[in-house]
Parts: C-alpha cells; structure tokens; sequence
C-alpha cells in the first residue's frame, strides 16, 4: 500500500525520516480567475458561435438520417425478397434522424440562452416588444 500513489492537498516530502523528526509540508493552492466585463462578452460569444456549429451538425445529421429512411423505404418496396431488412434499417434511420433533430433543437435553445447572457455581460439594453 505505500508504493500507491495519494492525491491530496497536502503532501508529503518524499524522503520522509521514519524517527520522530519534523516533517515539512508543501501546500497546494488552486486559483480561479474571474472573467468581467468584455471577456465575459467574449466568452459568451464563442460558446454563441460554438452552439451554432453544432446546431447545424445535428440539421445536417437530420437530413441526412432522414434522407437514408426514405431510400430505404424506397428499397422496401423495390426489393421485397428483403424488404424486411429494409423495413428494420428505415425504421434505425428514423430513429436517428428524431435523435439528430432533437439534438440540434437543444443546442439551438443553448445558442438562445448564450446570446442572451452575451446581451446581459455587454450592458446593452433589452429590447422590450409588444408582442415578442
């Protein structure tokens, strides 16, 4: 059990004396550095940007699951010896194509929330209408 290796905050010198000696500690201290003002603006912008990206991923992944369910149904019918199969795979694509189209509705909502925060960390004005 001493050859395992401890995390911890404290830690011991590693030539320790096994007599009754004073032992010195080093300490570890984590710092966190507070983002204000335009670089909370930035930040919010990049996760902005990076939500967007990954928007558009999940409508391509949509369209291209879709678009595969549907040339499997066509698949279906053209080849009944194995429609079956067919059948199965369309039914996956499917699956894939709600799952892919959920994911970007989400990171849309995640690009709405971002936008919104980058509104809020720039000062500017919230623009209140009527009916919006």
């Amino acid at each position: 059990m001493s050859e395992e290796k401890h995390h911890h905050l404290f830690h011991h010198k590693k030539d320790e004396p096994t007599g009754g000696e004073y032992v010195g500690y080093s300490e570890t201290v984590a710092t966190e550095v507070v983002t204000t003002g335009e670089n909370e603006y930035e930040r919010y912008k990049k996760e902005e940007k990076e939500h967007k990206h990954k928007q558009h991923l999940g409508e391509a992944g949509a369209i291209a699951a879709g678009a595969f369910a549907l040339y499997e149904k066509h698949e279906a019918k053209k080849d009944p010896e194995h429609a079956h199969r067919h059948k199965i795979t369309e039914e996956i694509a499917a699956t894939a194509a709600v799952g892919a189209g959920g994911y970007a509705f989400h990171e849309h909502h995640e690009k709405k929330k971002d936008h919104k925060d980058a509104e809020e960390a720039s000062g500017e004005k919230k623009h209140h209408h009527l009916f919006g």
